[in-house]
């Protein structure tokens, strides 16, 4: 019953992937078909086709180079081979428990505790640890991240992730490159009739977009964390280990990594404090993490 609920969840997850970058294909269409309509009215169909190719030229691009460009935006670097021996031992020894290709491993520079999976697909993964992870944690804690990490990785939480990820980010450029462009133009633009609730439309929209973002985010479900947290703790047959990272990253964590609000949905904990968390978090709250991972 649970190898069937296991793929269900993957094929769950590669639905999503699809239907994320339908929904924010619309939603880019729909915003520079608006900017067009108020600047440029006579060629704003041929902006949103030429919006509607360039996503899906995007989407392509994503889903190939998406991993290095998340992983390049973090400065991650490859571990040395002496050094951080554990640790791409721990990689390999899980990959083999979760029946998975060996992860790529890299190191984040950031002193708080925190990891990330991300990749296409498990032949095309990696797993990104932060340099406090591997000081603050002992092997155990560590083994229950990679664990977590790993899950994500078999399940195909990281495809649906990494498509968020990209696309979050790009509505929020056309929403910023708009509302400059509405500043610097002085509120300028179709003066024809209906040119009013044109820029209503585009204000809103632009205004909406970082939201719509954020709820993106939040389609990565706390289910989603919850099911990594129990499957990786079932791969290291340890659930105290991962329990006792998260107590950790609770109890020292400061969320000031120097992480954008698009990829902050990838990491095991909040990288990144904002006033949007109380409200839009997209992370369980870390008290029922560890409360569930010590009821196994």
């Amino acid at each position: 019953m649970e190898r069937v609920s296991f793929y269900s969840e993957i094929g769950k997850n590669k639905r999503d992937s699809i239907l994320i970058v339908v929904f924010i294909l619309l939603f880019i269409v729909a915003i520079v078909f608006v900017i067009g309509e108020f600047f440029l009215p006579e060629i704003a169909l041929f902006l949103a086709v030429f919006a509607t190719v360039f996503v899906l030229v995007d989407a392509w691009a994503s889903y190939n180079f998406g991993d290095k460009i998340v992983l390049k935006s973090v400065k991650a670097y490859e571990p040395d081979p002496k050094r951080h021996v554990y640790y791409i031992n721990t990689i390999e020894g899980l990959a083999i428990a979760a029946g998975i290709p060996k992860p790529k491993a890299y190191i984040m520079p950031s002193k708080e505790i925190n990891a990330f999976a991300t990749g296409r697909d498990p032949e095309h993964a990696s797993i990104a640890v932060t340099e406090g992870a591997l000081e603050k944690l002992n092997r155990q804690e560590l083994e229950g991240v990679v664990g977590h990490e790993m899950s994500h990785i078999g399940n195909y939480d990281i495809r649906f992730a990494l498509m968020v990820a990209v696309f979050v980010g790009l509505v929020a450029i056309l929403s910023h490159l708009f509302l400059r462009s509405l500043w610097y133009s002085g509120g300028g633009g179709r003066s024809r009739e209906g040119g009013g609730w044109i820029l209503i439309l585009g204000i809103l929209l632009a205004i909406l977009a970082p939201i719509a973002a954020r709820l993106a985010q939040l389609a990565i479900s706390r289910r989603r964390e919850y099911l990594a947290d129990a499957t990786g703790a079932k791969l290291t047959r340890y659930p105290e280990g991962l329990a006792g990272a998260l107590e950790k990253i609770k109890q020292q964590n400061q969320g000031n990594m120097n992480v954008s609000e698009a990829v902050s949905h990838l990491f095991i904990a909040d990288p990144k404090k904002s006033f949007a968390d109380n409200l839009l978090a997209t992370h369980p709250p870390v008290d029922d993490r560890i409360a569930k991972l010590r009821a196994m």
